[in-house]
């Protein structure tokens, strides 16, 4: 390896370090002007020695030339829904249904894992012996659209893990739109005159869907991990929250409130402890997702046509908030679709300023 080789792999390094502290853990260690001119030595090196510019590259992540299409891409193990509850006895008759399933007496407290429903858009991340491969949307579950190009500009998305793993990995999580972002780009898209986004969630969805990675780089989406799907070499993690803990170890987002819950007493005070901490988070849920921590009563459990027995998300209650109702508009679609659009006098819903509906 030659020195130029040498030190853009240590660069890669460096960057990928800076970018890890910055977006993953918040603990910034240099500054922006550093961090910079780092890239910009990286990016330099590339364009004298395009041998030299690799898949993992932190230069990949600031979008590529637009695409025309997004080719399909088949999930290894299939992304299924969660079956809903609404309400503690709804909670109270799944545990119990868990139970009876186990043959176990009335009476025992399961195990859980209790994290943060993310309100944003399900990805699957296809790892090949540690290094970022295939970004793809959950579709119908079985085959969703391959977006490799827009995921690579989600900074907290790790191109290249940080601890070795080989083989295939499958990793599922959320990208979501802070409530920060969602204001700023809404304000705008008002000050060039074009159509606001109605939620963070459409505004993520949308965001992944460019054809141009360029748009998805500038709208700042972050990635928070829940599971994995195929996987290889995970040997040893025996429970969720281990999982949970490895794939922070290797440089992932996981909910920032999560907890080892026993019983259905302990899974409600926590829901009830998030739903009050709900319109302090910076992004959107609207739920929270309880799992049986053990992969060894999960396999047990099995799953039913629609998704996990071993796993449900309690639903909170929409956010609401009550204003005028200023005006009425008319969109006209390309195909002729007439959509009215409500104008709202600004009200405060959940942290985001909402004008129209």
């Amino acid at each position: 390896m030659d020195e130029v080789a040498r030190r853009a792999e240590e660069l890669r390094r460096l960057i990928e370090e800076h970018n890890y502290r910055y977006y993953v853990l918040s603990q910034p260690t240099i500054p922006d002007a550093e961090y910079d001119r780092l890239f910009r030595e990286l990016q330099q090196i590339e364009e004298q020695r395009p041998d030299l510019r690799t898949p993992d590259s932190p230069t990949q992540r600031v979008g590529a030339a637009p695409s025309t299409e997004f080719p399909p891409h088949r999930h290894l193990v299939q992304m299924l829904s969660l079956e809903n509850a609404f309400s503690a006895e709804e909670l109270r008759e799944w545990h119990a249904r868990l139970l009876r399933f186990l043959n176990l007496p009335n009476g025992t407290d399961l195990e859980f894992t209790g994290e943060l429903k993310f309100d944003g858009t399900s990805l699957s991340l296809t790892y090949t012996d540690g290094v970022l491969a295939v970004g793809a949307t959950r579709g119908d579950g079985e085959t969703g659209e391959e977006i490799t190009p827009n995921v690579k500009t989600i900074r907290s998305v790790p191109l290249r893990l940080r601890e070795p793993v080989k083989g295939t990995l499958e990793v599922r999580g959320e990208a979501v739109v802070s409530k920060r972002e969602f204001q700023r780009i809404n304000e705008e898209q008002k000050r060039l005159g074009l159509k606001e986004y109605a939620n963070p969630r459409n505004l993520a969805s949308g965001s992944l869907r460019q054809l141009d990675s360029r748009i998805t780089a500038s709208r700042n989406l972050s990635f928070w991990a829940w599971g994995v799907g195929a996987s290889e070499s995970l040997g040893g993690v025996e429970t969720h929250s281990e999982l949970l803990d490895r794939l922070e170890r290797f440089g992932f987002q996981t909910s920032p409130e999560r907890k080892v819950l026993r019983g259905v007493g302990e899974c409600l005070a926590f829901i009830e402890g998030v739903e009050q901490r709900r319109p302090s988070l910076d992004f959107e849920i609207d739920g929270v997702v309880l799992k049986v921590n053990s992969f060894e009563l999960q396999r047990a459990l099995g799953f039913t046509a629609r998704g996990p027995r071993w796993a449900v998300a309690y639903k909170l209650a929409a956010q609401q908030e009550a204003t005028l109702l200023e005006d009425i508009l008319w969109n006209v679609g390309r195909t002729g679709v007439v959509t009215p659009v409500a104008v709202l006098a600004p009200v405060h819903v959940g942290g985001v300023t909402v004008t129209r509906a």
